[in-house]
């Protein structure tokens, strides 16, 4: 029998544990999230990514609702860029609600994390008073303004909302759900739908989007 060997047995560093930013916190939230979607997105799964403890995490962001509004707010960098020089206000208005559905799209169930948060960061004000800026110097006046900048990013949402829950169903069943929906318009029950198939089955996401937005823009110019 060998002489037992008397080397101290490796142990844990001790101190005080792995410092975490938030800024790369949130980067690898959003990482997280293109990966694996918004549902298995958990402080404890972020805490694991990150190498830290769950109240690390919680030391920054007192609930995950916090942590979706500083990933919305990350989402909406750039968005307030300056806008096209010699462009119309109607251009403008175009350009901005552009960038936010792009933004959205940037990353998987982007508009599900965006929605209902209330980010107060430089980015999403940025954002908000540009496009708000955009229609008082339009001529609405200030209040006016401030509610068609709202109704503007919430038919922007609620679009983004519909076209990523379709392009997840692309992934998963799209043909199933088209011949179940081919089967329930019954022409002599729903004779406008039936006429409407080939518009309703569309996965041409950016026109249903342009159309839409010029609505609310040409209301906007009629006023």
């Amino acid at each position: 029998m060998g002489t037992p060997s008397t080397s101290p047995s490796p142990q844990r560093p001790r101190g005080r544990p792995p410092k975490m930013a938030a800024p790369g916190a949130v980067a690898t939230a959003l990482r997280l999230l293109d990966e694996e979607g918004l549902d298995a997105l958990t402080m404890r799964r972020l805490a694991t990514a990150l190498d830290v403890q769950v109240g690390t995490l919680y030391r920054h962001f007192a609930t995950k609702q916090d942590l979706l509004a500083a990933m919305a707010e990350e989402m909406l960098a750039g968005c307030a860029g300056p806008l096209p020089e010699g462009t119309t206000w109607q251009e403008q208005v175009t350009e901005l609600a552009g960038r936010l559905r792009a933004a959205l799209l940037r990353h998987r169930d982007g508009a599900r994390v965006y929605a209902g948060t209330h980010a107060v960061g430089p980015n999403t004000l940025s954002y908000t008073d540009t496009l708000v800026g955009v229609l008082r110097a339009a001529g609405l006046p200030t209040q006016a303004a401030t509610r068609t900048a709202f109704a503007i990013v919430h038919f922007t949402l609620g679009h983004t909302l519909e076209e990523q829950a379709a392009a997840e169903l692309i992934d998963s069943g799209l043909p199933a759900a088209l011949d179940a929906l081919h089967a329930a318009l019954d022409r002599r029950r729903y004779p406008n739908l039936s006429d409407a198939a080939a518009t309703i089955t569309s996965t041409d996401f950016a026109a249903q989007f342009a159309h839409g937005l010029n609505l609310l823009i040409n209301g906007l110019a009629v006023r």
